[in-house]
């Protein structure tokens, strides 16, 4: 009986080490070489894993920095100040960045934009494409205000105001989370120096949109004819900005008669 034990535990031990051997060995013949400086850089990284570098995570942009594929100002979270880390790890100059915020062009506030009918459903704006119209707002364009960008935001810069939803540009690192989140594609990402933007989206005809809003652009055109660095056109019923071309005269502001070009 003794005996019999003995020889169980001799080789229950020598399968273990035959098995810890063969991991050993697998651990040192398969194991992936990581460049060091992925961890240096990961150090520097803000660690949101947000995503909006276009890579998976911080790690996924630090493994594409160290492999040429991604240029060391790619963390948007980070900006300036860690591309400048970043690009020293690399031995390499960083280019300044322009910073970049989200904005949602939309001016329908509850006063403003009108309804068909009253929800009391699921409050989530991907919910509303199997709601008769893309839920209850007359526009079918505008902010559905059910804040699915706000719960998207790991950043807690965009929230729900008056029934449309409203970027702190102070806050918002043009992650993208928001833009890609919201069903209606009326978040964009713009300059954060920009000081014009249009809030509205809503592409057609003026006589069309004043029925369902009370701030929505009817392409006057009065914008594009009075901006002296023409730097905004119609396009498809809507007032666009080039703000490479605006110099913030505040013109196309004044002269809106339905005030749906912001200043920011």
């Amino acid at each position: 009986m003794v005996f019999d034990i003995i020889i169980s535990l001799v080789i229950v031990g020598a399968t273990g080490l035959i098995i810890g051997f063969f991991l050993s060995f697998a651990s040192e013949k398969f194991k992936v070489e990581v460049d060091p400086r992925e961890e240096e850089i990961l150090g520097v990284l803000p660690g949101n894993n947000c995503g909006g570098c276009g890579y998976p995570g911080c790690s996924g942009l630090a493994h594409a920095i160290v492999t040429g594929k991604a240029p060391v100002n790619q963390c948007p979270v980070g900006g300036a100040p860690v591309g400048a880390k970043v690009g020293a790890i690399m031995g390499v100059q960083a280019e300044e960045g322009e910073r970049m915020v989200a904005y949602v062009k939309c001016s329908g506030t509850c006063e403003k934009a009108k309804n068909n009918y009253e929800y009391t459903g699921l409050e989530d704006c991907v919910a509303m494409s199997f709601v008769p119209g893309k839920g209850p707002k007359a526009c079918n364009y505008g902010c559905l205000g059910f804040g699915s960008c706000v719960k998207a935001c790991p950043f807690d810069a965009i929230h729900i105001v008056d029934g449309i939803a409203k970027v702190d540009k102070e806050a918002c690192k043009a992650c993208g989370k928001c833009v890609s989140t919201c069903p209606q594609h009326i978040i964009e990402l713009t300059p954060y120096k920009a000081t014009e933007m249009v809030g509205c989206s809503n592409k057609d005809k003026g006589k069309d949109v004043m029925a369902v809003c009370d701030a929505g652009c009817i392409a006057c055109h009065l914008c594009e004819k009075n901006c002296p660095s023409d730097a905004i056109h119609v396009v498809d019923n809507i007032a666009h900005i080039d703000q490479s071309k605006c110099t913030g005269c505040g013109t196309c502001v004044t002269k809106c008669p339905k005030k749906v070009i912001h200043l920011v």
